[in-house]
């Protein structure tokens, strides 16, 4: 049986970035990813979007490490001349009943850290995007976008320069604690029956974790969250967009309602909306939901023509509460929490996870270095 220091389950761009902090202090790592390709999940169906940290209740996971992670990625953009854009975001009140959420969303940005928001009037903000129709919006200078492909890639090259190893089809079926060998803690197994023994293991299997988690012997079944599949279809704008920043309205229950964003060649795109479904697996667009987003769209937009919502693209947020709860904060548990030595599970790594990915990697290795 071959052995290895840690294994990180899961090469999307959460799964990468904690690999890289591992193998940047030294240790042996090895990433295994069941698909034929990095970031095949949620980290490449998505808005690609850098939050700045306004929606996430203050002292939460989400809210600290979105900040944290925010200010990393800017840096490490920069750094490594990853394509990205600061282009700023408006959140938009189309109506007066609307506008007390944007006043809660100040106080709960002030209280996260986020230090650049701003209240604007209506015609304050038709005056920097004059196609806009609002009452009233939030400007958040600090959220852009940024490429996830090529974020990744660098995640990957780093983990690599540092001596670590992904190993692409190799899927995990199950792992168990080792008894007969005092510096192994897991065994894990793969699809194909081979077994690699670790000191350290990483579920960072995204959509997947709660059911992988379910297949680790040794873990109490009451630390393992349900998983909630929340599809999300884009629809793309034919055409350039008529705005230079993203817009996004007061959010629905389980997302940040049909918002426009805007990739990195100027082409706009709208959703994602939120639709509960059964399979991870779930990633055809119904182009009958256009209908829908014509509605939510032209509540801001109201000049959006007929006919220029083509279907797009669907990704899947990986949720551990249901419909009609409160959005739950990321779970990240290690022995303290769960008593299996060795075991780190990441459970619902949805948005803000892509923006806070160095930090969940930075996060990750203190939480094993402490012990």
């Amino acid at each position: 049986m071959d052995q290895v220091d840690v294994v990180v389950i899961g090469a999307g761009v959460v799964g990468l970035a904690v690999a890289r902090a591992l193998a940047l202090q030294g240790r042996e790592v090895v990433v295994v990813e069941a698909a034929d390709a990095i970031g095949t999940g949620t980290s490449s169906r998505n808005s690609e979007v850098i939050h700045a940290g306004l929606y996430y209740p203050p002292g939460s996971l989400k809210a600290r490490l979105c900040v944290q992670g925010r200010d990393l990625l800017y840096a490490y953009c920069a750094e490594r001349g990853i394509a990205h854009c600061r282009c700023g975001k408006l959140v938009v009140a189309t109506n007066e009943a609307q506008v007390a959420y944007l006043h809660g969303l100040l106080a709960k940005g002030a209280a996260n850290g986020v230090t650049d928001l701003a209240l604007l009037s209506g015609e304050q903000a038709r005056a920097l995007e004059p196609e806009l129709a609002c009452v009233a919006a939030v400007q958040s200078p600090s959220t852009g976008i940024v490429d996830s492909h090529g974020l990744m890639l660098a995640l990957l090259g780093d983990l690599e320069h540092a001596g670590g190893l992904l190993a692409l089809n190799s899927g995990v079926n199950r792992a168990f604690p080792s008894v007969k060998q005092s510096d192994v803690a897991m065994v894990v197994v793969a699809n194909d029956g081979t077994e690699l023994a670790a000191t350290t293991v990483i579920n960072a299997a995204g959509l997947y974790a709660p059911a992988l988690a379910r297949q680790f012997q040794g873990l109490d079944a009451r630390h393992v969250p349900p998983a909630f599949f929340a599809k999300g279809s884009y629809f793309t704008l034919s055409g350039r967009s008529p705005f230079g920043r993203l817009i996004y309205p007061v959010p629905e229950a389980a997302g940040l309602g049909v918002h426009l964003t805007i990739d990195l060649g100027g082409q706009a795109k709208f959703g994602p909306d939120v639709q509960w479904v059964g399979s991870p697996d779930d990633l055809v667009v119904d182009p009958s939901r256009g209908d829908a987003f014509y509605a939510e769209v032209r509540k801001y937009w109201p000049a959006l023509a007929d006919g220029a919502l083509a279907p797009g693209y669907a990704g899947i947020r990986p949720k551990i509460s249901g419909p009609g709860e409160a959005a739950a904060d990321f779970l990240i548990q290690g022995p303290a929490e769960h008593g299996v030595p060795g075991l780190v599970n990441l459970f619902g790594i949805e948005s803000p996870g892509l923006t806070s990915c160095l930090a969940i990697g930075a996060h990750v290795a203190g939480l094993l270095a402490a012990g």
